[in-house]
């Protein structure tokens, strides 16, 4: 390899042993509408066995959650996230995640690093049922500091158009059930290091208060991937719409699936909130707005079906693996509103 570009901070070698490295991982994601593999200059993928396809797509990073992975040197988990962000987005509209692309970008590039990364991501498709086609690994020497790096995704999913969900046919009277999360997933990292970490990332290390693990176990926990319970949903149930709860939490995701004239009375006794939230509301004090703004507050998605279908609906997303509770109803008006405290 040219050995200025090595004096220059950038190892082709290094490139090319990662990306030998994650090629197994590349694999096992494979679906039969892959053609070709890995190394190509775009990935290639078959669309078949739709009428008539409405393509989805969506695209995310972790955030500041990459801070905790840094300080841990743990990143085996992070893909995991980068993917649910993506594939999440999709299977609320009634998409299939077919393919997710990869960004990983470092000041220099560590193959043992990047292949941790790119396993979570592969075992982040194997759960959405999505192929890992490609990506781009980028080491740029000055843009980041030494270890640390960032990472996106890109996520294509397809829907047949008369599948597809845009919560047009919601109606008062409706139920809202709640898919449980497992802490913050991917969102509202910035605060939660700010009062739970202030002094730096030495508490990591330290049992919860609550038992089980540390809070660096708790805090870096994998957003959850609803994808095969929402598309069990589905199969099962008249689903009318849905929505990943993200940045802005319940108070602002669950209205964006709402149409004119409909809003949400949501029972905060409803479902049982992980102790990491009562946490972040102790040390620092935050009031209601701020969390149920901010954080899931324990709910990963919501979906809305019709109130006899809520006890089926329930049963499916237990056979496949989730808890749900029902939340709410879908009432006249707008916006979100609350009843009810929180669960003990």
């Amino acid at each position: 390899m040219s050995e200025a570009y090595r004096q220059a901070g950038v190892d082709i070698d290094a490139g090319n042993e990662a990306v030998e490295r994650i090629k197994g991982h590349v694999e096992r994601t494979r679906r039969p509408e892959v053609l070709g593999g890995l190394g190509g200059f775009g990935g290639l993928f078959r669309l078949s066995g739709y009428r008539k396809p409405v393509l989805v797509a969506a695209t995310d990073g972790v955030g500041t959650k990459l801070k905790l992975a840094f300080a841990m040197d743990r990143h085996d988990t992070i893909g995991m996230d980068c993917v649910a962000m993506c594939v999440n987005d999709l299977v609320v509209q009634g998409a299939e995640p077919l393919f997710f692309l990869d960004y990983l970008a470092t000041g220099k590039l560590l193959p043992d690093q990047a292949e941790a990364v790119v396993k979570g991501i592969a075992d982040g498709c194997e759960q959405a049922g999505c192929a890992l086609i490609g990506g781009e690994t980028a080491e740029m020497p000055g843009m980041y500091p030494a270890g640390e790096y960032d990472v996106a995704g890109f996520a294509v999913g397809a829907v047949e158009q008369d599948h597809l969900l845009t919560g047009e046919n919601i109606r008062p009277g409706d139920l809202v059930l709640g898919l449980a999360s497992d802490g913050l997933h991917s969102n509202g990292f910035s605060l939660a290091r700010k009062i739970l970490l202030p002094d730096g990332p030495q508490r990591l290390g330290e049992q919860v208060p609550w038992g089980g693990s540390t809070w660096g176990d708790a805090l870096l926990a994998p957003t959850r991937i609803y994808v095969r319970a929402f598309r069990a949903l589905m199969e099962d149930c008249e689903v009318k719409g849905g929505a990943h709860i993200t940045g802005g939490g319940l108070t602002e995701n669950v209205p964006r699936m709402l149409p004119s004239g409909c809003g949400v009375r949501l029972d905060r006794g409803s479902w049982p909130q992980p102790e990491i939230f009562r946490a972040l509301a102790r040390e620092g004090g935050l009031s209601e707005e701020d969390l149920y703004r901010t954080f899931n507050m324990g709910i990963g998605m919501v979906l809305f079906v019709p109130e006899d279908q809520a006890e089926q609906a329930l049963r499916t997303v237990a056979e496949a693996g989730e808890r749900a509770y029902v939340i709410g109803e879908v009432i006249p008006g707008s916006g979100v509103t609350w009843s009810g405290r929180d669960s003990a």
